[in-house]
């Protein structure tokens, strides 16, 4: 287990490495022994100096949802991040957001549904039904993953391992929500939020579609899972807070000049550019 001083040291590094744009190498080739508490250890670390520097936790976000991503990583649960206030990006209905790429090294995009809570979630018996009731509405998602981390070995050209993916904050680097309207917003006990889709479009040419089935069968199956992972840490999922629940499609990259359209049906459509 890597001790106190290792982890704060880690953690400035990809400081570092988000401030400069930069990505470091993999710290699981570095110290072969690394464990993924020791990942969560990091990332924690890694969010406090952002709090330390006036950043704001929001929420947060779970990854490696997926079947074949678990095994691809070679773990058997998803993995979680922080979101924070400076991730943030509300699209205006019917407008295009812009979206800086100089924020980002090596951006992603993939599709989600986010939860809005307007109660607490706290400890391992939370349920489905708990979840359903303490949100306040679903509503379509863009999170923007990065790599702090390189994702292959600049030498062997390696895969990263969970580990680095873990204590670079489970990859979160952004998240796009739609402004201020309700048609964006899904009433949790009405809707059959398993049922809601998405189609992605980059540049008019559509790249991904997916049901939000694919994240576990059902989104709100992540969100009781994050409650239970956060209980031991001391941890809660806080009444205001945005959960985002996990990606329903592969993710695909982005650069300065891209278009996105994600359309989500009934629920409406997130435009957004990187300049």
């Amino acid at each position: 287990m890597f001790d106190d001083t290792l982890i704060q040291q880690l953690a400035a590094e990809l400081d570092h490495a988000e401030k400069t744009r930069t990505a470091l190498e993999h710290f699981s080739k570095r110290y072969p022994g690394m464990t993924i508490e020791d990942g969560y250890r990091v990332g924690r670390a890694w969010v406090a100096l952002q709090v330390a520097g006036g950043n704001k936790v929001i929420g947060h976000k779970i990854g490696l949802t997926s079947r074949a991503m678990q095994m691809a990583s070679q773990i058997d649960e998803p993995d979680f991040g922080t979101l924070l206030q400076s991730m943030l990006f509300t699209a205006p209905a019917g407008q295009v957001l812009e979206i800086p790429a100089s924020r980002f090294i090596a951006p992603r995009v993939e599709v989600e549904l986010a939860f809005v809570l307007k109660a607490p979630l706290k400890g391992t018996d939370v349920t489905v039904a708990d979840v359903l009731n303490a949100t306040e509405y679903v509503t379509p998602a863009i999170e923007i993953i990065d790599a702090r981390i390189e994702q292959f070995d600049r030498h062997t050209k390696a895969m990263r391992k969970v580990f680095d993916t873990i204590s670079d904050n489970a990859a979160n680097a952004g998240i796009v929500l739609g402004a201020g309207d309700e048609r964006y917003h899904a009433d949790p006990l009405t809707t059959d939020l398993a049922w809601c889709g998405a189609v992605l479009k980059q540049n008019d040419v559509v790249e991904e579609t997916g049901l939000a089935a694919g994240v576990q069968g059902h989104p709100a199956i992540g969100i009781a899972w994050l409650a239970h992972k956060l209980a031991p840490w001391g941890e809660s999922l806080r009444a205001g807070q945005i959960v985002l629940a996990g990606s329903f499609t592969r993710p695909v990259a982005a650069k300065a000049g891209d278009l996105f359209e994600a359309d989500y049906g009934p629920l409406g459509c997130l435009k957004f550019k990187f300049v």
